[in-house]
Protein backbone atom coordinates (compact mmCIF):
# COMPACT_ATOMS: atom_id res chain seq x y z
CA UNK A 1 0.00 0.00 0.00
CA UNK A 2 1.47 3.35 -1.13
CA UNK A 3 2.46 5.21 2.19
CA UNK A 4 0.91 8.46 0.66
CA UNK A 5 -2.67 6.92 0.12
CA UNK A 6 -5.48 9.01 1.07
CA UNK A 7 -6.42 8.32 4.89
CA UNK A 8 -9.88 9.34 5.98
CA UNK A 9 -11.31 8.09 8.96
CA UNK A 10 -14.90 7.20 7.19
CA UNK A 11 -15.00 5.96 3.52
CA UNK A 12 -18.31 5.97 1.71
CA UNK A 13 -18.54 4.07 -1.00
CA UNK A 14 -21.51 5.62 -2.69
CA UNK A 15 -22.89 8.99 -2.99
CA UNK A 16 -26.60 8.44 -3.78
CA UNK A 17 -28.82 9.66 -0.82
CA UNK A 18 -28.15 7.67 2.09
CA UNK A 19 -23.70 7.78 1.17
CA UNK A 20 -24.90 11.75 1.33
CA UNK A 21 -26.54 11.31 4.40
CA UNK A 22 -24.59 9.62 5.95
CA UNK A 23 -21.42 12.39 5.84
CA UNK A 24 -23.66 15.06 6.59
CA UNK A 25 -24.48 12.80 9.85
CA UNK A 26 -21.04 12.53 10.40
CA UNK A 27 -19.96 15.73 8.96
CA UNK A 28 -22.77 16.78 12.56
CA UNK A 29 -20.86 14.69 15.02
CA UNK A 30 -17.45 16.43 13.84
CA UNK A 31 -15.96 13.65 12.02
CA UNK A 32 -14.81 13.60 8.36
CA UNK A 33 -15.35 11.15 5.90
CA UNK A 34 -14.32 11.18 2.12
CA UNK A 35 -17.65 10.05 -0.51
CA UNK A 36 -16.98 7.74 -3.46
CA UNK A 37 -18.72 7.53 -6.41
CA UNK A 38 -18.08 6.22 -9.74
CA UNK A 39 -20.73 8.49 -11.73
CA UNK A 40 -19.22 12.54 -12.38
CA UNK A 41 -22.94 13.70 -11.22
CA UNK A 42 -25.89 13.03 -9.70
CA UNK A 43 -28.12 10.51 -11.35
CA UNK A 44 -30.53 12.07 -13.51
CA UNK A 45 -33.38 9.49 -13.85
CA UNK A 46 -36.29 9.42 -11.56
CA UNK A 47 -36.82 7.15 -8.70
CA UNK A 48 -38.33 7.36 -5.63
CA UNK A 49 -40.80 9.90 -4.83
CA UNK A 50 -41.16 9.81 -0.90
CA UNK A 51 -39.28 11.49 2.22
CA UNK A 52 -41.54 10.51 4.58
CA UNK A 53 -41.98 11.47 8.28
CA UNK A 54 -38.64 10.50 9.93
CA UNK A 55 -36.36 11.30 6.76
CA UNK A 56 -37.88 14.71 7.40
CA UNK A 57 -37.25 15.13 10.80
CA UNK A 58 -33.51 13.98 10.11
CA UNK A 59 -33.40 16.69 7.39
CA UNK A 60 -34.97 19.05 9.82
CA UNK A 61 -31.91 18.01 12.08
CA UNK A 62 -29.46 18.96 9.47
CA UNK A 63 -30.89 22.08 8.59
CA UNK A 64 -32.59 21.52 5.42
CA UNK A 65 -35.50 20.55 5.45
CA UNK A 66 -37.59 23.66 4.25
CA UNK A 67 -34.73 23.46 1.18
CA UNK A 68 -35.93 20.03 0.46
CA UNK A 69 -39.31 20.81 0.40
CA UNK A 70 -39.11 23.59 -1.99
CA UNK A 71 -38.30 20.74 -4.60
CA UNK A 72 -40.87 18.93 -6.62
CA UNK A 73 -43.99 19.56 -6.48
CA UNK A 74 -45.11 23.56 -6.59
CA UNK A 75 -46.35 24.13 -3.29
CA UNK A 76 -50.50 24.27 -3.98
CA UNK A 77 -49.85 20.85 -6.06
CA UNK A 78 -52.44 18.43 -4.45
CA UNK A 79 -50.57 15.02 -3.56
CA UNK A 80 -53.46 12.85 -3.62
CA UNK A 81 -53.66 9.28 -5.32
CA UNK A 82 -55.90 8.54 -8.08
CA UNK A 83 -57.21 5.79 -9.30
CA UNK A 84 -58.80 5.29 -13.27
CA UNK A 85 -60.15 2.94 -15.29
CA UNK A 86 -58.24 4.66 -18.11
CA UNK A 87 -57.21 8.21 -17.66
CA UNK A 88 -60.30 9.74 -19.63
CA UNK A 89 -62.47 7.09 -18.33
CA UNK A 90 -64.03 6.54 -14.75
CA UNK A 91 -62.64 7.58 -11.41
CA UNK A 92 -62.66 4.63 -9.28
CA UNK A 93 -61.31 6.10 -5.95
CA UNK A 94 -58.82 9.07 -4.98
CA UNK A 95 -57.16 9.30 -1.44
CA UNK A 96 -57.15 12.98 -0.78
CA UNK A 97 -53.96 14.11 0.43
CA UNK A 98 -53.38 17.94 1.38
CA UNK A 99 -50.56 20.14 -1.12
CA UNK A 100 -47.26 21.01 0.51
CA UNK A 101 -48.46 24.70 1.74
CA UNK A 102 -51.68 22.99 3.12
CA UNK A 103 -49.89 20.36 5.06
CA UNK A 104 -47.82 22.95 7.26
CA UNK A 105 -50.51 24.98 7.56
CA UNK A 106 -51.85 22.18 9.03
CA UNK A 107 -49.49 21.67 10.89
CA UNK A 108 -49.20 25.04 12.23
CA UNK A 109 -52.52 24.67 14.12
CA UNK A 110 -51.65 20.79 15.40
CA UNK A 111 -51.54 20.38 19.27
CA UNK A 112 -49.11 20.43 21.13
CA UNK A 113 -48.62 16.60 21.35
CA UNK A 114 -48.45 16.07 17.38
CA UNK A 115 -46.21 13.61 16.27
CA UNK A 116 -45.50 14.95 12.67
CA UNK A 117 -43.29 17.85 12.93
CA UNK A 118 -42.13 17.31 9.95
CA UNK A 119 -44.96 15.59 7.31
CA UNK A 120 -44.44 13.05 4.27
CA UNK A 121 -43.25 15.37 1.66
CA UNK A 122 -43.29 14.10 -2.12
CA UNK A 123 -40.62 15.41 -4.19
CA UNK A 124 -38.14 13.00 -6.52
CA UNK A 125 -35.02 11.32 -5.84
CA UNK A 126 -33.00 13.07 -8.75
CA UNK A 127 -34.14 16.63 -7.38
CA UNK A 128 -33.07 16.28 -4.08
CA UNK A 129 -30.07 14.34 -4.66
CA UNK A 130 -28.66 16.88 -6.91
CA UNK A 131 -29.58 19.24 -3.56
CA UNK A 132 -27.46 16.99 -1.13
CA UNK A 133 -24.48 17.19 -4.09
CA UNK A 134 -24.09 20.86 -3.56
CA UNK A 135 -24.76 20.93 0.15
CA UNK A 136 -22.34 18.17 0.34
CA UNK A 137 -19.66 20.65 -1.07
CA UNK A 138 -20.57 23.33 1.09
CA UNK A 139 -19.29 21.25 4.59
CA UNK A 140 -15.33 21.33 4.96
CA UNK A 141 -15.58 17.94 6.85
CA UNK A 142 -16.50 16.02 3.65
CA UNK A 143 -14.81 15.10 0.75
CA UNK A 144 -16.62 13.89 -2.33
CA UNK A 145 -14.26 12.37 -4.70
CA UNK A 146 -17.00 12.05 -8.41
CA UNK A 147 -15.76 9.34 -10.98
CA UNK A 148 -14.04 7.09 -9.12
CA UNK A 149 -15.12 3.36 -8.88
CA UNK A 150 -13.42 0.79 -5.40
CA UNK A 151 -12.27 -2.04 -7.36
CA UNK A 152 -10.54 -3.56 -4.48
CA UNK A 153 -11.51 -3.36 -0.79
CA UNK A 154 -9.61 -5.80 2.13
CA UNK A 155 -9.49 -4.91 6.12
CA UNK A 156 -7.16 -5.95 8.99
CA UNK A 157 -7.34 -4.97 12.20
CA UNK A 158 -6.62 -1.70 12.21
CA UNK A 159 -7.45 0.07 9.00
CA UNK A 160 -9.41 -0.65 5.65
CA UNK A 161 -7.70 -0.19 2.59
CA UNK A 162 -9.67 0.65 -0.79
CA UNK A 163 -8.29 0.90 -4.16
CA UNK A 164 -10.19 3.03 -7.02
CA UNK A 165 -9.90 3.82 -10.31
CA UNK A 166 -11.03 6.62 -12.24
CA UNK A 167 -12.73 6.31 -16.32
CA UNK A 168 -9.05 6.76 -17.54
CA UNK A 169 -7.85 4.15 -15.51
CA UNK A 170 -5.49 6.05 -13.21
CA UNK A 171 -4.55 3.77 -9.82
CA UNK A 172 -5.43 5.32 -6.28
CA UNK A 173 -5.64 4.11 -2.60
CA UNK A 174 -7.33 5.05 0.27
CA UNK A 175 -6.50 4.00 3.79
CA UNK A 176 -9.71 4.54 6.47
CA UNK A 177 -10.67 3.44 9.96
CA UNK A 178 -13.91 2.50 9.02
CA UNK A 179 -15.56 1.84 5.50
CA UNK A 180 -19.58 1.78 4.54
CA UNK A 181 -21.20 0.66 1.66
CA UNK A 182 -23.99 2.48 0.61
CA UNK A 183 -23.65 1.39 -3.21
CA UNK A 184 -26.74 0.43 -3.94
CA UNK A 185 -28.42 -3.28 -4.88
CA UNK A 186 -25.37 -4.27 -6.76
CA UNK A 187 -23.12 -2.91 -3.74
CA UNK A 188 -19.06 -4.09 -4.75
CA UNK A 189 -18.64 -3.61 -0.95
CA UNK A 190 -21.37 -6.30 -0.37
CA UNK A 191 -20.01 -8.73 -2.61
CA UNK A 192 -16.50 -8.57 -1.70
CA UNK A 193 -17.70 -9.12 1.80
CA UNK A 194 -19.04 -12.13 0.38
CA UNK A 195 -22.51 -11.28 2.36
CA UNK A 196 -25.42 -12.10 0.48
CA UNK A 197 -29.10 -11.07 0.59
CA UNK A 198 -31.73 -13.39 2.23
CA UNK A 199 -35.39 -13.25 1.85
CA UNK A 200 -38.12 -13.14 -1.37
CA UNK A 201 -37.83 -11.77 -4.79
CA UNK A 202 -40.41 -10.44 -7.01
CA UNK A 203 -43.44 -11.47 -6.75
CA UNK A 204 -45.04 -13.58 -9.01
CA UNK A 205 -48.24 -10.75 -10.38
CA UNK A 206 -49.47 -9.02 -13.02
CA UNK A 207 -49.67 -5.84 -11.04
CA UNK A 208 -46.54 -4.43 -10.35
CA UNK A 209 -44.75 -8.19 -10.40
CA UNK A 210 -42.42 -10.32 -12.69
CA UNK A 211 -39.89 -7.69 -14.03
CA UNK A 212 -41.00 -4.18 -14.70
CA UNK A 213 -40.17 -0.77 -16.23
CA UNK A 214 -39.65 2.52 -15.01
CA UNK A 215 -39.68 4.99 -17.39
CA UNK A 216 -39.11 9.18 -17.55
CA UNK A 217 -41.61 10.88 -19.58
CA UNK A 218 -42.79 14.36 -20.67
CA UNK A 219 -46.47 14.51 -21.46
CA UNK A 220 -46.64 18.02 -22.51
CA UNK A 221 -50.55 17.60 -23.41
CA UNK A 222 -51.82 15.57 -20.08
CA UNK A 223 -53.33 18.06 -17.93
CA UNK A 224 -54.90 19.99 -20.81
CA UNK A 225 -56.54 17.27 -23.25
CA UNK A 226 -56.66 14.23 -20.47
CA UNK A 227 -56.62 14.72 -16.90
CA UNK A 228 -59.28 18.33 -16.81
CA UNK A 229 -60.30 17.91 -13.52
CA UNK A 230 -58.12 17.96 -10.14
CA UNK A 231 -54.85 17.53 -10.57
CA UNK A 232 -53.08 14.65 -8.32
CA UNK A 233 -49.47 13.13 -7.46
CA UNK A 234 -50.16 9.77 -8.34
CA UNK A 235 -52.42 8.51 -10.98
CA UNK A 236 -53.29 4.93 -11.45
CA UNK A 237 -54.61 3.55 -14.17
CA UNK A 238 -56.55 -0.06 -14.06
CA UNK A 239 -58.40 -2.18 -16.19
CA UNK A 240 -58.30 -5.69 -17.86
CA UNK A 241 -56.17 -4.65 -20.59
CA UNK A 242 -53.24 -2.44 -18.44
CA UNK A 243 -52.06 -1.21 -15.68
CA UNK A 244 -49.59 1.58 -14.90
CA UNK A 245 -48.68 4.65 -12.44
CA UNK A 246 -47.97 8.02 -13.28
CA UNK A 247 -46.43 9.86 -10.23
CA UNK A 248 -46.12 13.66 -11.48
CA UNK A 249 -42.50 14.64 -10.65
CA UNK A 250 -42.98 18.49 -11.35
CA UNK A 251 -46.78 19.39 -11.56
CA UNK A 252 -46.36 20.23 -15.31
CA UNK A 253 -45.59 17.94 -17.83
CA UNK A 254 -42.91 15.72 -16.55
CA UNK A 255 -44.30 12.06 -15.22
CA UNK A 256 -42.65 9.17 -13.66
CA UNK A 257 -44.16 5.97 -15.10
CA UNK A 258 -44.29 2.41 -13.44
CA UNK A 259 -45.61 -0.90 -14.97
CA UNK A 260 -45.64 -4.30 -15.39
CA UNK A 261 -47.64 -3.99 -18.92
CA UNK A 262 -44.56 -3.84 -20.72
CA UNK A 263 -41.83 -6.03 -21.57
CA UNK A 264 -38.35 -4.28 -20.53
CA UNK A 265 -36.38 -6.34 -22.26
CA UNK A 266 -38.56 -4.96 -25.45
CA UNK A 267 -39.75 -1.53 -24.49
CA UNK A 268 -38.51 1.15 -26.62
CA UNK A 269 -40.16 4.68 -27.13
CA UNK A 270 -42.43 3.04 -29.19
CA UNK A 271 -43.86 0.60 -26.89
CA UNK A 272 -44.51 3.13 -24.15
CA UNK A 273 -45.85 5.71 -26.35
CA UNK A 274 -48.62 3.12 -27.39
CA UNK A 275 -49.16 1.88 -23.93
CA UNK A 276 -49.81 5.38 -22.65
CA UNK A 277 -51.76 6.48 -25.31
CA UNK A 278 -54.01 3.02 -24.30
CA UNK A 279 -54.32 4.15 -21.01
CA UNK A 280 -55.40 7.91 -21.86
CA UNK A 281 -57.44 6.93 -24.43
CA UNK A 282 -56.11 9.40 -27.10
CA UNK A 283 -53.12 9.85 -29.17
CA UNK A 284 -51.31 12.52 -26.86
CA UNK A 285 -48.14 13.50 -27.74
CA UNK A 286 -45.28 10.93 -25.59
CA UNK A 287 -41.61 12.03 -24.93
CA UNK A 288 -39.58 9.47 -23.61
CA UNK A 289 -36.61 10.82 -21.53
CA UNK A 290 -35.50 7.38 -20.19
CA UNK A 291 -36.21 4.10 -19.04
CA UNK A 292 -35.15 1.24 -17.34
CA UNK A 293 -36.18 -2.46 -15.99
CA UNK A 294 -36.81 -3.25 -12.68
CA UNK A 295 -38.16 -5.74 -10.40
CA UNK A 296 -40.69 -5.41 -7.81
CA UNK A 297 -41.61 -7.58 -5.62
CA UNK A 298 -38.35 -8.68 -3.35
CA UNK A 299 -38.03 -8.24 0.08
CA UNK A 300 -34.20 -8.82 0.52
CA UNK A 301 -32.23 -7.94 3.67
CA UNK A 302 -28.02 -8.78 3.73
CA UNK A 303 -27.12 -11.70 5.83
CA UNK A 304 -24.75 -9.09 7.92
CA UNK A 305 -24.60 -5.29 8.30
CA UNK A 306 -21.39 -5.01 9.72
CA UNK A 307 -18.18 -7.22 9.13
CA UNK A 308 -15.18 -6.12 11.11
CA UNK A 309 -14.16 -2.35 10.16
CA UNK A 310 -16.60 -2.48 7.29
CA UNK A 311 -20.57 -1.88 7.45
CA UNK A 312 -23.75 -1.67 5.11
CA UNK A 313 -26.30 0.83 4.98
CA UNK A 314 -29.78 1.20 2.61
CA UNK A 315 -29.82 -0.54 -0.55
CA UNK A 316 -26.65 -2.53 0.22
CA UNK A 317 -28.09 -3.49 3.04
CA UNK A 318 -31.52 -4.34 2.23
CA UNK A 319 -33.63 -4.15 -1.12
CA UNK A 320 -37.64 -3.36 -1.55
CA UNK A 321 -40.41 -2.97 -3.43
CA UNK A 322 -40.97 0.71 -3.72
CA UNK A 323 -44.75 0.06 -2.58
CA UNK A 324 -44.93 2.18 0.63
CA UNK A 325 -42.09 4.14 -0.39
CA UNK A 326 -40.18 2.46 2.68
CA UNK A 327 -36.63 2.03 0.34
CA UNK A 328 -34.88 5.11 0.78
CA UNK A 329 -35.90 6.40 3.94
CA UNK A 330 -35.32 3.01 5.74
CA UNK A 331 -31.64 3.78 4.54
CA UNK A 332 -31.40 7.54 5.55
CA UNK A 333 -32.33 6.05 8.80
CA UNK A 334 -29.69 3.41 8.94
CA UNK A 335 -27.73 6.42 8.32
CA UNK A 336 -28.97 8.19 11.35
CA UNK A 337 -28.13 5.35 13.78
CA UNK A 338 -24.82 4.38 12.13
CA UNK A 339 -23.58 7.92 12.34
CA UNK A 340 -22.94 9.02 16.31
CA UNK A 341 -21.92 5.27 16.66
CA UNK A 342 -18.99 5.37 14.38
CA UNK A 343 -18.20 9.38 16.00
CA UNK A 344 -18.32 7.29 19.05
CA UNK A 345 -15.75 5.16 18.67
CA UNK A 346 -13.43 7.59 16.63
CA UNK A 347 -13.65 9.98 19.11
CA UNK A 348 -13.12 7.72 22.36
CA UNK A 349 -16.06 7.59 24.19
CA UNK A 350 -17.91 4.08 22.22
CA UNK A 351 -17.14 0.83 24.16
CA UNK A 352 -16.09 -1.92 22.21
CA UNK A 353 -20.06 -3.06 21.56
CA UNK A 354 -20.79 0.16 20.11
CA UNK A 355 -20.67 -0.47 16.27
CA UNK A 356 -22.31 -4.18 16.77
CA UNK A 357 -25.17 -2.34 17.84
CA UNK A 358 -25.91 -0.99 14.28
CA UNK A 359 -26.52 -4.58 12.63
CA UNK A 360 -28.22 -5.63 16.35
CA UNK A 361 -30.50 -2.68 15.65
CA UNK A 362 -31.03 -1.85 12.11
CA UNK A 363 -31.40 -5.19 10.55
CA UNK A 364 -34.65 -6.13 12.31
CA UNK A 365 -36.01 -3.25 11.20
CA UNK A 366 -35.26 -3.99 7.46
CA UNK A 367 -36.49 -7.10 7.91
CA UNK A 368 -40.09 -5.28 9.42
CA UNK A 369 -40.13 -2.94 6.59
CA UNK A 370 -39.51 -4.74 3.75
CA UNK A 371 -41.76 -6.92 4.66
CA UNK A 372 -44.61 -4.48 4.93
CA UNK A 373 -43.51 -3.20 2.02
CA UNK A 374 -44.02 -6.84 0.13
CA UNK A 375 -47.34 -6.75 1.84
CA UNK A 376 -48.58 -3.94 0.08
CA UNK A 377 -47.52 -5.03 -3.43
CA UNK A 378 -49.14 -8.30 -2.48
CA UNK A 379 -52.22 -6.53 -1.63
CA UNK A 380 -52.35 -4.13 -5.03
CA UNK A 381 -51.41 -7.07 -7.29
CA UNK A 382 -54.81 -9.55 -5.66
CA UNK A 383 -57.19 -6.83 -6.32
CA UNK A 384 -58.94 -8.01 -9.57
CA UNK A 385 -59.56 -5.97 -12.36
CA UNK A 386 -62.76 -7.68 -14.48
CA UNK A 387 -63.62 -6.33 -17.54
CA UNK A 388 -67.02 -4.76 -16.72
CA UNK A 389 -65.16 -2.40 -14.79
CA UNK A 390 -65.07 0.13 -18.42
CA UNK A 391 -68.81 -0.67 -19.05
CA UNK A 392 -71.42 1.20 -18.51
CA UNK A 393 -74.91 0.16 -17.08
CA UNK A 394 -75.14 -1.24 -13.45
CA UNK A 395 -72.29 -4.31 -13.93
CA UNK A 396 -69.91 -1.77 -14.66
CA UNK A 397 -71.13 0.73 -11.90
CA UNK A 398 -70.82 -2.66 -9.08
CA UNK A 399 -67.66 -3.27 -10.40
CA UNK A 400 -66.74 0.04 -10.27
CA UNK A 401 -68.07 0.54 -6.44
CA UNK A 402 -66.30 -2.67 -5.62
CA UNK A 403 -63.14 -2.09 -6.83
CA UNK A 404 -63.08 1.22 -5.62
CA UNK A 405 -63.81 0.65 -1.96
CA UNK A 406 -60.68 -2.14 -2.30
CA UNK A 407 -58.15 0.83 -3.88
CA UNK A 408 -59.21 3.43 -0.36
CA UNK A 409 -58.74 0.77 1.35
CA UNK A 410 -55.23 0.14 0.16
CA UNK A 411 -55.02 3.71 -0.26
CA UNK A 412 -54.89 4.41 3.06
CA UNK A 413 -52.66 1.24 4.46
CA UNK A 414 -49.95 3.52 2.11
CA UNK A 415 -50.03 5.98 4.82
CA UNK A 416 -48.09 3.38 7.19
CA UNK A 417 -47.12 5.22 9.58
CA UNK A 418 -45.94 3.09 12.05
CA UNK A 419 -43.52 2.40 9.53
CA UNK A 420 -42.28 5.89 9.29
CA UNK A 421 -42.12 6.28 13.50
CA UNK A 422 -42.17 3.14 14.98
CA UNK A 423 -38.69 1.99 14.44
CA UNK A 424 -37.58 0.30 17.92
CA UNK A 425 -34.67 -1.08 19.50
CA UNK A 426 -35.95 -3.12 22.06
CA UNK A 427 -33.58 -5.54 23.36
CA UNK A 428 -30.38 -3.63 22.04
CA UNK A 429 -27.10 -3.81 24.33
CA UNK A 430 -26.88 0.07 24.99
CA UNK A 431 -30.95 0.55 25.85
CA UNK A 432 -31.75 0.28 29.48
CA UNK A 433 -34.95 -1.59 29.33
CA UNK A 434 -37.98 -0.24 31.22
CA UNK A 435 -41.55 -0.82 30.03
CA UNK A 436 -43.69 -2.99 27.64
CA UNK A 437 -43.72 -0.78 24.41
CA UNK A 438 -46.59 -0.25 22.42
CA UNK A 439 -47.52 -2.85 20.43
CA UNK A 440 -46.12 -3.03 16.56
CA UNK A 441 -48.70 -1.20 14.18
CA UNK A 442 -47.43 -0.51 10.45
CA UNK A 443 -50.28 1.39 9.62
CA UNK A 444 -50.28 3.64 13.35
CA UNK A 445 -47.86 5.17 15.49
CA UNK A 446 -48.19 5.15 19.24
CA UNK A 447 -45.79 7.47 21.07
CA UNK A 448 -44.29 6.44 24.14
CA UNK A 449 -41.20 6.69 26.73
CA UNK A 450 -40.17 3.37 26.52
CA UNK A 451 -36.84 2.99 25.88
CA UNK A 452 -35.73 1.81 22.70
CA UNK A 453 -37.88 3.60 20.49
CA UNK A 454 -38.40 7.53 18.97
CA UNK A 455 -38.32 9.96 21.36
CA UNK A 456 -42.17 11.25 21.45
CA UNK A 457 -42.55 14.66 19.84
CA UNK A 458 -43.39 18.03 21.23
CA UNK A 459 -44.36 21.34 20.25
CA UNK A 460 -43.00 23.89 23.20
CA UNK A 461 -45.69 26.76 24.43
CA UNK A 462 -43.64 29.20 22.18
CA UNK A 463 -43.81 27.26 19.32
CA UNK A 464 -46.40 29.54 17.66
CA UNK A 465 -45.01 31.30 14.92
CA UNK A 466 -41.75 30.09 16.20
CA UNK A 467 -41.60 26.56 14.81
CA UNK A 468 -40.16 25.86 18.09
CA UNK A 469 -40.04 21.96 18.62
CA UNK A 470 -38.51 20.29 20.85
CA UNK A 471 -36.56 18.32 18.68
CA UNK A 472 -35.04 21.82 17.67
CA UNK A 473 -33.74 21.85 21.53
CA UNK A 474 -31.99 18.44 21.88
CA UNK A 475 -28.15 18.26 21.46
CA UNK A 476 -26.27 17.00 18.72
CA UNK A 477 -25.27 14.22 21.23
CA UNK A 478 -27.23 13.05 23.90
CA UNK A 479 -29.28 14.90 26.12
CA UNK A 480 -31.06 14.43 29.47
CA UNK A 481 -34.90 15.45 29.68
CA UNK A 482 -35.48 17.25 33.42
CA UNK A 483 -39.43 16.84 33.53
CA UNK A 484 -41.89 18.42 35.30
CA UNK A 485 -40.50 21.39 37.17
CA UNK A 486 -39.27 18.75 40.04
CA UNK A 487 -36.58 16.51 38.22
CA UNK A 488 -34.00 15.70 40.49
CA UNK A 489 -30.60 16.52 40.65
CA UNK A 490 -28.54 15.24 37.40
CA UNK A 491 -24.81 16.27 38.39
CA UNK A 492 -23.97 12.50 38.92
CA UNK A 493 -25.32 11.19 35.56
CA UNK A 494 -23.15 14.51 33.98
CA UNK A 495 -19.87 13.85 36.10
CA UNK A 496 -20.33 10.18 34.51
CA UNK A 497 -20.55 11.45 31.09
CA UNK A 498 -17.65 13.57 31.28
CA UNK A 499 -15.34 11.22 33.07
CA UNK A 500 -15.83 8.90 29.79
CA UNK A 501 -16.02 11.55 27.46
CA UNK A 502 -20.02 11.09 26.39
CA UNK A 503 -21.36 14.25 24.62
CA UNK A 504 -24.35 14.96 27.35
CA UNK A 505 -26.39 17.96 27.57
CA UNK A 506 -29.29 18.51 30.27
CA UNK A 507 -32.78 20.15 29.05
CA UNK A 508 -35.70 21.11 31.84
CA UNK A 509 -38.46 21.24 30.10
CA UNK A 510 -41.32 22.21 32.66
CA UNK A 511 -44.71 21.66 30.95
CA UNK A 512 -47.46 19.97 31.53
CA UNK A 513 -47.75 17.66 28.23
CA UNK A 514 -44.25 16.99 28.12
CA UNK A 515 -44.25 15.23 32.05
CA UNK A 516 -47.40 13.34 30.24
CA UNK A 517 -46.08 11.98 27.06
CA UNK A 518 -42.92 10.79 28.44
CA UNK A 519 -43.82 9.55 32.10
CA UNK A 520 -40.82 10.03 33.99
CA UNK A 521 -39.24 12.90 35.28
CA UNK A 522 -35.83 12.13 33.66
CA UNK A 523 -35.59 10.71 30.08
CA UNK A 524 -32.41 10.15 28.49
CA UNK A 525 -32.28 10.86 24.21
CA UNK A 526 -29.48 9.16 21.94
CA UNK A 527 -28.28 11.26 19.29
CA UNK A 528 -30.93 10.13 17.07
CA UNK A 529 -33.60 10.49 19.09
CA UNK A 530 -34.49 7.21 20.51
CA UNK A 531 -34.90 7.20 24.33
CA UNK A 532 -32.04 5.40 25.81
CA UNK A 533 -33.30 5.68 29.27
CA UNK A 534 -35.98 7.00 31.47
CA UNK A 535 -36.32 6.84 35.64
CA UNK A 536 -37.82 9.36 38.25
CA UNK A 537 -34.66 9.51 40.47
CA UNK A 538 -30.97 8.71 38.57
CA UNK A 539 -29.85 4.94 38.82
CA UNK A 540 -27.66 4.28 41.81
CA UNK A 541 -24.94 3.91 39.61
CA UNK A 542 -24.62 6.17 36.92
CA UNK A 543 -21.05 5.03 35.83
CA UNK A 544 -22.74 1.24 34.95
CA UNK A 545 -25.43 3.15 33.18
CA UNK A 546 -22.92 5.22 30.76
CA UNK A 547 -21.10 2.17 30.23
CA UNK A 548 -23.63 0.09 28.88
CA UNK A 549 -25.21 2.79 26.69
CA UNK A 550 -22.10 3.53 25.10
CA UNK A 551 -21.14 0.02 24.41
CA UNK A 552 -18.64 -0.39 27.60
CA UNK A 553 -20.62 -2.79 29.52
CA UNK A 554 -23.33 -4.78 29.46
CA UNK A 555 -25.06 -4.58 32.62
CA UNK A 556 -28.34 -3.02 33.29
CA UNK A 557 -29.07 0.42 35.03
CA UNK A 558 -31.70 0.37 37.25
CA UNK A 559 -33.61 2.89 39.15
CA UNK A 560 -32.52 3.33 42.75
CA UNK A 561 -35.41 1.83 45.52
Amino acid sequence: MDAAALHTPVAIVGGGPVGLMLALFLDRHGVRSTVFDAAHHPYGEPRGNTHNARTMEHYRRLGISAAIRRLGLPAEHPADIAYFTRYDGHELARLPLASRSLRMRQTGAAPATDQTPEPVHRANQMYVERFLYEHVRTRPRITLLLGRTVTGLRQDRTQVLLRTEDADGRVAHTRARYAVGCDGGRSFVRRSLGVQYEGPGSLDQEVLGRRATAAHLRLPTFHKDVMTGPRAWSYWALNSELVMNLIALDGEDEFFLLTSSVDPDTADTGRLTDLVQRATGTPLPVEVLGHRPWTPGAALVAQRFTIGRVLLAGDAAHLFTPNGGFGMNTGVDDAANLAWKLAAVLQGWGGPGMLATYETERRPVALRNTAAARELNAGLGSIARPRALEEDGPAGEEARARVGDLLRDYGERTHSLGVQLGARYDGSPIVADDGEPPADSWGTYTPSSVPGGRAPHLWLDDWHGQGSSLYDRLATGWTLLRLGGGAPDSKPLEAAAQGLGMPLAVLDVDVPEARDLYERDLVLIRPDQHVAWRGNRLPTDPGELVAQLTGSGQAGAREAA
